[in-house]
């Protein structure tokens, strides 16, 4: 196989200045080398992974990466700015760009390759060495750890000399790390050989004992600490986030192992290596695997930046609650639930608490509204009067089979309130938050407080469990804390709240809204399917979609003429974004690229099933010309089918229930209206694109065939 890295691989003088042109430009590296099968499809995955989270760090390094299904083998590209360029970091632009390009099929050894590069971009000496290198060749070599970077530099062979074979590290090298004493260096710093297939490290429960008789500040042992580390792509950031806390745990004089979860896999930790910790650091940005092992321990739940940024800090904050005895039953499922970084506002994770709630509850509205649905196709309007099917049944009678479909249904609904309350006060809590979170939501249905009560509930769980928690209590009452004291007494103030003091005013404001949708007509009717559509179709997806449609689907719950009308204007809005990158793509080919005119293809069926995800690819490679595309029309089949007076009855299903909309001649002249809109704005945006002046990313315009053999110019930067 080749090498992971060569000096046609290195721009020690990358021009670029925007993240995207510096991808673009080593990107065009892979290519040429028959490393990238299609460049414009490699692109768009960077870019969707960058949408997840920035990978600028401090210390000016940027470090791009994905996993593709255009990536034949893999590579990586270097690339040093004199200028600097942004990608996101605290401390300012970076000068060292690494984009790092990974099979989507990738083996365990190639994904531990890139983690032991990961890991070396927290050295210092590495990347001295690398802003001084003076020729590619040189470059190369040193990233492939084939020549020492500098005196007290780790000079053994990164994990891929299997590849490489290094000359021998010279005699004068320090001992690695390895092979420092265990009280100086309780964790193993040596990388996994890809024969492991191993992505991290598990000290054994005898060598996180041996320095238990060290002295720290006078105590008789070191205080121990066990981390978890994870990133979407498990590639960089887990690895970077890992070294950097191992880094600060020596430095600090603590104990600290630490499990990085990538996605070449991982090593559980020793379960006594656990037991035996004072206190649990879990830097991720998505969910700990088998969490549950952490249980019962200070913790301290970040994401994976924070890791990486200021790791010495988490280490001071889990010794913190150690001290003052607050216990942890478990980690927060995932930052995106969580505190998350410094200086995140009450706002923003006010809305990941609520995303937490309801993309639990979505499942629920996708079975229960279909067997709704086809309930009501079935066996007609008149269903929802049949008697039980537990007491009446016959199994020739078709409009039985209807009751039966819709009774389950009816049932599946019926946990929407609860699931949204417990699964936020789950994202705020974790764990501890599902029992004063059902009980709230379900109090919330008896006092016919609805989607808003459901809301309150969640949020009013979370806080109360988050209060108990802070309490330092007795060690002899920790063990039932989790499974007694705080389901216990949560429920009870839950309770309290939810019938006597805010449940009753809830319920009269959601009296109140479901009078306000029963009359709407006119123009408010218009103003709000405007709106709506709007929603719908800026993020394709992401929160702003998710609370249009959790308010749509909530009047669903108690249904009247108005609510009816809004689930049709959200269902119908949130089928024109991939609905019209699909005709795009079909009338004006050129314009985009191959990968493109594929996902045009698949976004047919994806927008006529509602399922607005199917244009996250495109708005992906070409945000500013998509999204406000998308927007233009999602407004206009909101609007239109408000003015309409449509009408739906099912929460989800496109097109496949038209029988239960309500005039759905009108509703489809709407969808297609809003399609049209769309795909015509987003062809006379990158029409315009196309034929206007290079924009100023230092790239200029570059050829490529299209399917029809033509030649058409595209800029280099999307």
């Amino acid at each position: 196989m080749s090498e992971m890295i060569t000096a046609d691989l290195v721009d020690l003088d990358l021009a670029a200045e925007t993240k995207e042109a510096a991808a673009r430009s080593l990107a065009e590296r892979m290519v040429a080398l028959g490393r990238v099968t299609d460049l414009d499809g490699f692109l768009a995955d960077v870019a969707a992974r960058e949408a997840q989270m920035p990978t600028g760090l401090d210390g000016g390094i940027g470090i791009p990466h994905c996993r593709s299904a255009h990536v034949s083998e893999p590579t990586l590209a270097f690339g040093r700015s004199s200028r600097g360029i942004d990608f996101g970091a605290p401390d300012g632009p970076a000068d060292l760009i690494f984009l790092i390009a990974a099979p989507a099929g990738a083996d365990d050894a190639h994904l531990t390759i890139l983690s032991s590069l990961a890991r070396r971009l927290m050295n210092e000496d590495f990347t001295t060495a690398l802003r001084s290198a003076s020729d590619p060749t040189a470059a190369a070599a040193l990233i492939r750890g084939e020549e020492a970077t500098a005196p007290g530099t780790d000079t053994a062979p990164a994990a891929d000399a299997p590849q490489s074979p290094a000359p021998a590290p010279p005699a004068a090298a320090p001992a690695s790390a390895e092979e420092r004493p265990a009280g100086d260096a309780p964790v193993s710093r040596a990388e996994p050989s890809p024969a492991t297939a191993a992505a991290s490290e598990a000290p054994s429960a005898e060598t996180a004992s041996s320095a238990a008789s060290a002295t720290e500040n006078g105590r008789n042992r070191v205080f121990r600490i066990v981390a978890v580390t994870s990133c979407p792509t498990g590639i960089a950031h887990t690895y970077m986030a890992a070294e950097a806390l191992e880094q600060a745990g020596q430095n600090a004089g603590v104990e600290l192992t630490v499990e990085p979860q990538g996605s070449a896999g991982f090593k559980r930790l020793d379960p006594a290596v656990i037991a035996a910790a004072d206190g649990v650091i879990f830097a991720h940005d998505v969910p700990v695997r088998e969490k549950e092992r952490f249980a019962g321990k200070p913790t301290v739940d970040v994401g994976v930046k924070a890791g990486i940024n200021r790791p010495a800090e988490l280490i001071d904050e889990v010794r913190g609650k150690a001290e003052r005895g607050e216990i942890t039953t478990t980690a927060h499922a995932a930052p995106m639930d969580d505190a998350g970084e410094p200086g995140e506002g009450y706002g923003t994770k006010l809305r990941k608490w609520l995303m937490s709630g309801v993309s639990y509850m979505v499942p629920f509205v996708a079975a229960g509204g279909l067997l709704i649905a086809l309930g009501f196709a079935i066996g007609g309007y008149t269903v929802d009067k049949a008697p039980s099917v537990a007491e009446h049944f016959v199994w020739t009678d078709h409009t039985s089979w209807a009751a039966l479909l819709f009774q389950i249904g009816g049932l599946a609904f019926s946990f929407l309130v609860p699931v949204l309350a417990g699964y936020i006060a789950y994202g705020m809590a974790d764990r501890p938050g599902l029992v004063p979170g059902f009980v709230g939501g379900s109090i919330a249905l008896t006092i016919n407080a609805g989607f808003l009560g459901g809301l309150a509930a969640g949020l009013i769980a979370g806080a109360t469990v988050m209060a108990i928690q802070r309490v330092n209590v007795p060690a002899a009452l920790r063990g039932i804390m989790p499974v007694v004291v705080i389901p216990l007494v949560s429920s009870a103030v839950v309770g309290f709240l939810m019938f006597l003091v805010v449940g009753k005013p809830i319920a009269e404001l959601q009296k109140a809204l479901t009078d306000w949708l029963s009359g709407l007509s006119g123009a408010n009717a218009i103003i709000l399917g405007v709106i709506l559509g709007l929603m719908m179709c800026f993020d394709l997806g992401g929160p702003l979609n998710k609370v249009a449609y959790a308010f749509a689907v909530g009047g669903l719950a108690n249904p009247n003429d108005g609510s009816l009308k809004v689930m049709a204007a959200v269902m119908a809005a949130g089928m024109v974004p991939p609905l019209a990158m699909a005709l795009a793509t079909t009338v004006r080919g050129k314009l985009f690229t191959r990968t493109e005119r594929e996902n045009g293809k698949a976004a047919w069926v994806l927008g006529a099933s509602f399922i607005t995800e199917g244009a996250i690819p495109f708005a992906a490679a070409d945000p500013l010309r998509v999204i406000p595309s998308a927007m233009a029309g999602g407004a206009v089949t909101g609007a239109l089918s408000m003015l309409f007076e449509c009408t739906l009855r099912a929460p989800h299903g496109g097109v496949f229930v038209i029988p239960l909309i309500g005039n759905p001649f009108l509703y489809l002249i709407a969808i297609v209206a809003g399609t049209c809109v769309s795909a015509g704005l987003v062809i006379v945006l990158k029409g315009a694109r196309k034929t206007g002046r290079p924009e100023q990313s230092g790239t200029a315009d570059r050829p490529r065939d299209d399917s029809a053999g033509n030649e058409a110019k595209v800029p280099v930067a999307a």
